[in-house]
């Protein structure tokens, strides 16, 4: 299957550079598989759509201020520093913009109290693993008061308030993007939710690279996904594995929880708790063994997440219900709006 083949045109003024208040009031487009008919909602009326049949499964992780600015010590050479995946307390594997003239050995400064030294190379084109020094405080500290909200290429406008860019449930700190299908929830309709008899249910994907990395092959089955850190508890996969039991409904909130969950079933459909890493790339052909549907933005073209979202119906039915949202003003990507396949 070719890259290409999940192209879609998209007008620029359809990408949306702010978040929607209130959250929920984003719209929602629904596709229903089995009659092919699509209907637009807001993300509110999931309150109507919903069932005590059905479970949403939440990715919980919280965006880190990831995105840092320093200078080369010896030459004063300016680089912005995009943190990726921890491997240990003050020690990550980082995206340099630009990376040449950063090699191993290399140390960077960000402020009086922080700097940083390249201690190997990563995978990755720019890839560099970085061991970071504080003089006094902690790294979270020092990163809070330095680090920008990652926010993607696309968004051209300053976010005012951070946590926009954060679920209202995000609490695992670890990510370099946010699992956006989530930032359309708000506490008072999750109650309503709850109330109605929908059950939630917690797991953690960080993502990095392996969620927004561009595919540059030319057909999508040679490109490899970057790994990326995810974790069910013993809890979680119970609940999980008895409501499958029960016949509900299992609804990943975004392309993050659909990885986490297929990445830790087995053939059988019985999911099992871990902490591991995935690297696992879904796309039309790959059967799914635990998610029945699936809540999520409207995604980059020729990128692995369309290619996910078209693996629940047809690469051609996909393209069908963008190339709709396109004729129906929908907002696109992180900050845009939602759409539910069921």
């Amino acid at each position: 299957m070719k890259t290409s083949d999940f192209d879609y045109y998209l007008p620029e003024e359809l990408i949306a550079q702010t978040p929607i208040e209130p959250r929920d009031h984003s719209r929602l487009l629904v596709y229903n598989r089995k009659t092919k008919e699509i209907a637009h909602k807001h993300f509110y009326d999931l309150a109507d759509i919903l069932t005590a049949n059905d479970v949403l499964v939440i990715n919980n992780t919280r965006v880190i201020p990831a995105r840092v600015y320093g200078h080369k010590t010896e030459t004063g050479a300016k680089v912005e520093v995009l943190l990726l995946k921890r491997i240990d307390l003050a020690t990550f594997e980082c995206l340099l913009k630009p990376a040449k003239r950063f090699k191993v050995g290399s140390t960077i400064i960000f402020s009086e109290n922080l700097t940083g030294t390249i201690i190997d190379d990563a995978d990755e084109i720019g890839g560099r693993i970085i061991q970071f020094n504080v003089k006094k405080g902690s790294f979270e500290e020092e990163l809070d008061k330095l680090g920008e909200m990652p926010l993607p290429p696309y968004i051209h406008k300053k976010l005012e308030d951070k946590e926009r860019y954060q679920t209202v449930y995000a609490k695992i700190k670890g990510s370099s993007a946010a699992p956006t299908a989530g930032l359309h929830f708000t506490p008072e309709l999750m109650d309503k939710l709850k109330k109605k008899g929908v059950t939630f249910v917690s797991v953690t994907l960080n993502v990095g690279l392996g969620t927004f990395r561009p595919v540059t092959e030319e057909t999508i089955e040679n490109h490899h996904m970057h790994s990326e850190e995810i974790e069910i508890s013993k809890e979680a996969a119970d609940i999980l594995n008895a409501a499958k039991k029960a016949g509900k409904r299992i609804i990943a909130v975004g392309t993050t929880s659909v990885r986490t969950l297929e990445s830790a079933s087995d053939e059988n459909g019985v999911l099992s708790p871990c902490k591991k890493e995935t690297n696992i790339f879904i796309y039309p052909g790959v059967k799914f063994k635990f998610v029945d549907a699936i809540i999520t933005n409207f995604h980059l073209p020729k990128s692995t997440l369309i290619m996910l979202v078209s693996a629940f119906s047809t690469r051609e039915e996909t393209l069908n219900i963008y190339n709709t949202a396109v004729k129906e003003k929908y907002r696109f990507f992180s900050f845009g709006d939602s759409m539910l396949i069921e």
